[in-house]
């Protein structure tokens, strides 16, 4: 954004193939602190600026084209900042996806989630021109993006919900439309509904709260945002969300925590069981079982298993403000 052509790095140690495909296009700057001597993993080539003050920073942000991440560490603001300042920010795309099965980091934590990269908000809900995410271990498709960037022109970008006036419009609407002092009622596990809120959609692929059914009382956000999804087979709700433009929306769980949501969906439970496993509701091949979730503190939109299609409650959300749905406000 500044006309120049520096790269700032996140991590350097073990990308010297990566830093020598860069430093054929860009003149390469980094941030790496050290307290007497020039860290090793550093190249001579990197223009090495050491820990600086957060204003220098900014300032070096500003003059930048790329900011490159390497991993680690996720989800952090630097990238957000970066893009603030009219940076383009690359990263990895991580296959296998990281989690605790597979990675240092998660391992032991109470966690199923899959991260596909490192910054999967920037990753999904940003994206291109401002963010690219790329295969680090396809060579020729680093450089590839690396020489789409360098005719690429972004402008500074600060996503809506990370400005004040986005933050204010998020409180304001959670004091507005929730009452703190009452629960919506779930519905309990194998009960069925005099009358059913789901219908299936035209196109018979997922359910939506039915137009002549009641909103439930107290819930937040509103039910009519509801879209329910059967998972493919290892394929966590939070991506299958993002497969269809909408987000996991944890809270509609309980909504669809029953037999009568598989019924809709014309799935052939040929028994039902509720059970305590963070996967719940879901259905299970082969054996053509129904689970319902048997604790609520366990529903989660993260975590799959080949063995199961999970049951996944989906909403719209509004661009730059994914926390609030289209009719939220």
């Amino acid at each position: 954004s500044g006309g120049g052509s520096q790269l700032l790095l996140c991590l350097f140690q073990g990308k010297g193939k990566f830093l020598a495909i860069l430093n054929k296009y860009m003149e390469i700057h980094g941030t790496v602190y050290y307290e007497s001597q020039r860290p090793p993993e550093v190249p001579a080539f990197v223009k090495n600026h050491g820990l600086l003050p957060q204003p220098e920073f900014q300032q070096l942000l500003r003059k930048a084209k790329l900011f490159i991440g390497f991993g680690f560490p996720y989800e952090g603001p630097a990238p957000l900042e970066a893009i603030a300042n009219g940076c383009v920010f690359l990263q990895s795309r991580f296959s296998p996806p990281h989690s605790s099965l597979n990675h240092e980091f998660f391992r032991g934590k109470p966690t199923s989630r899959e991260v596909f990269s490192q910054h999967p908000y920037a990753e999904n809900f940003i994206g291109k021109p401002h963010v690219w995410t790329v295969d680090y271990n396809n060579s020729e498709e680093f450089e590839a993006a690396i020489k789409a960037i360098m005719r690429t022109q972004v402008d500074p970008y600060l996503p809506y919900e990370y400005t004040c006036e986005g933050m204010l419009e998020r409180i304001h609407a959670y004091i507005q439309h929730q009452d703190f002092c009452a629960a919506p009622g779930p519905i309990p596990p194998g009960a069925r509904t005099p009358r059913s809120p789901f219908v299936l959609a035209p196109n018979a692929t997922h359910l939506e709260w039915a137009r002549n059914a009641s909103l439930a009382p107290g819930a937040w956000p509103p039910t009519h945002s509801l879209r329910a999804w059967l998972a493919p087979p290892g394929r966590a709700c939070t991506d299958t969300c993002l497969d269809h433009g909408l987000i996991c929306e944890p809270s509609f769980f309980p909504f669809l925590n029953s037999q009568d949501s598989f019924l809709k969906l014309q799935v052939p439970c040929d028994s039902t069981e509720s059970e305590m496993n963070h996967l719940y509701p879901a259905f299970a091949q082969p054996g053509q079982e129904c689970y319902l979730q048997k604790e609520p503190l366990l529903f989660s939109c993260a975590g799959s298993s080949t063995k199961y299609r999970r049951l996944c409650p989906c909403r719209d959300f509004r661009k730059g403000q994914v926390a609030l749905c289209q009719s939220c406000l």
